[in-house]
């Protein structure tokens, strides 16, 4: 039942910016925190930006840190990542995922092991 579509993703030059968005459905989005994460090609999935329950705290990894922008808006179950000043490093598939661990300690916010539930990605290119 819980379903977690990602759309926005695209090409664009360097420089450029994409707004990816995140719809959850089947379940109280407004009752999980949740996180923007990206796998390149050969790499491992990384962590990207976590967002808290009511959007008060978020947490920006520092390679993107000034750039990227986390938001939520609950009364439309949608999860936001704008994306600002793109480079051609930022070039992977970005997945939103859902956690109802939101902080302290003992654990990363921008951990994937801290995800469960994940939407199908959207491939963000971006050229030089």
């Amino acid at each position: 039942q819980v379903q977690l579509v990602e759309s926005g993703g695209g090409s664009v030059q360097a420089g450029g910016s994409l707004r990816l968005s995140c719809v959850g459905t089947g379940y109280t989005f407004s009752s999980y925190c949740m996180g923007w994460f990206r796998q390149a090609p050969g790499k491992e999935r990384e962590g990207v930006a976590h967002i808290s329950l009511g959007g008060t705290y978020t947490y920006i990894d520092d390679s993107v840190k000034g750039r990227f922008t986390i938001s939520r808006d609950n009364a439309k179950n949608t999860l936001y990542l704008q994306m600002n000043s793109l480079k051609p490093e930022d070039t992977g598939m970005y997945y939103c995922a859902r956690t109802s661990w939101c902080g302290g300690s003992g654990g990363s916010r921008l951990d994937p092991s801290q995800y469960n539930y994940w939407g199908q990605g959207t491939q963000v290119t971006v050229s030089s």
